[in-house]
């Protein structure tokens, strides 16, 4: 899809110019006569992009897009007339592109949800569905208000984990940076000092010196050998075996594997509650939830739920068999099941475990913090100590 400048005319005589996204010229040139206009050229603009679908679309331009297209809704704007509004108005070419496809196929006849249903995987698998249960109930504009506060809360969540753990990743990144300095450049030259004096150095010098001599001399094979690592992991992370095995491994690490299973229940509880607020049944609601789970392992533990269901089982009794749903979780689904308020009880375990990611993640965060400067303090002190210690000897030599 590229993008076309087109040069048209109203029927007032009145010239003007409008960029538009299509496949073709032919297809721009169809579009403007349909709406009344005389199109005068049509060529591609300098600004010209062909933007793959797939790109992902940002949480915060998802969420801007669906507040205005709510508010066009609630004015009385039809569905066509409400994203044609829209898409006007957005800058971002790759949601942009994404959205005039939607309006192809909603102008071609099919419903919203199914326009939107073939790009699920670049924002949400859940919206569709919201949209799907908003047509149904005759309802569209709070089955999309509804799933804008769950997506806010989603969007929440994740954003406080990455603020939390950005200035330990920082700080680890620049002891490292440090390190590389000192081994790198401040080392060789006391190397050279040492050398020239041909003095017996002590074994904690003659260790540090070998090291930094080792790392200098292989820099170029362990910046290539960390790009290949690099290399692989994205690779291996694009198989789905691949991704279940880094899954996996991430749960056998003691203090990650529980921030991953209270995040994971907190998204399959939000989830769900919003499929049944927005009138999915349950057994459906199930299978749609377990895909926003973000873990590979959990997710194939949760593929079972819909059968057990199916057999006449209970959903907390169902979610006790997956392993790793607490006790105090399938206790409270319990109670939602037997008071008929499953929907809200649901929302209540996805806010206290989102309280315990966020307790988890700042107990984390004070942990690492110490540790690091521990750390670096203690390899400096030996660094300083390694270099200093056969200056000291020197002085009495010389003396």
């Amino acid at each position: 899809m590229a993008n076309f400048l087109c040069r048209l005319s109203n029927e007032e005589g009145r010239v003007f110019t409008r960029n538009f996204f299509a496949d073709s010229p032919e297809e721009a040139r169809k579009y403007f006569e349909n709406l009344g206009y005389c199109v005068l050229s049509i060529k591609k603009s300098w600004k010209s992009l062909h933007i793959s679908i797939g790109k992902k679309i940002k949480d915060s331009d998802f969420i801007a897009f669906n507040q205005e297209f709510v508010a066009l809704l609630k004015a009385g704007y039809p569905v066509h007339k409400a994203l044609e509004t829209v898409i006007q108005r957005i800058k971002k070419t790759s949601l942009k592109e994404l959205l005039l496809r939607v309006r192809e196929d909603v102008r071609e006849g099919k419903s919203l949800s199914e326009s939107f249903f073939k790009f699920e995987n670049i924002f949400s698998p859940i919206y569709p569905v919201a949209l799907l249960a908003g047509e149904r109930s005759g309802n569209l504009e709070e089955s999309i208000t509804r799933f804008i506060d769950y997506f806010k809360k989603i969007t929440q969540t994740k954003k406080r984990v990455k603020s939390a753990l950005t200035y330990p990743t920082l700080l680890i990144i620049f002891s490292f940076i440090l390190l590389g300095i000192l081994f790198y450049f401040v080392l060789p030259r006391f190397s050279a000092f040492y050398t020239e004096f041909k003095a017996q150095l002590p074994a904690i010098t003659r260790f540090l010196l070998s090291f930094s001599n080792f790392l200098v001399n292989n820099f170029l094979y362990f910046l290539a050998g960390i790009f290949l690592l690099i290399i692989i992991y994205f690779r291996i992370k694009k198989i789905e075996k691949g991704i279940y095995i880094i899954d996996s491994f991430k749960l056998r690490l003691p203090y990650l594997s529980s921030y991953l299973i209270d995040s994971s229940i907190s998204f399959f509880c939000r989830t769900l509650s919003l499929l049944l607020v927005s009138g999915i049944p349950l057994l459906s609601s199930v299978t749609i939830a377990r895909r926003a789970v973000p873990n590979m392992n959990l997710k194939r533990k949760l593929e079972k739920i819909p059968g057990l269901i199916k057999n006449g089982e209970s959903l907390n009794k169902s979610l006790e068999k997956t392993g790793f749903f607490p006790p105090l979780s399938i206790d409270m689904i319990r109670i939602g099941e037997t008071s008929a308020s499953l929907p809200q009880m649901l929302s209540e375990v996805a806010d206290f475990y989102d309280q315990r990611v966020e307790s988890r993640i700042a107990t984390l965060v004070s942990l690492i913090e110490p540790v690091v400067i521990i750390m670096m303090g203690v390899v400096i002190a030996f660094m300083l100590l390694s270099v200093y210690l056969p200056i000291f000897n020197l002085v009495r030599v010389v003396r």
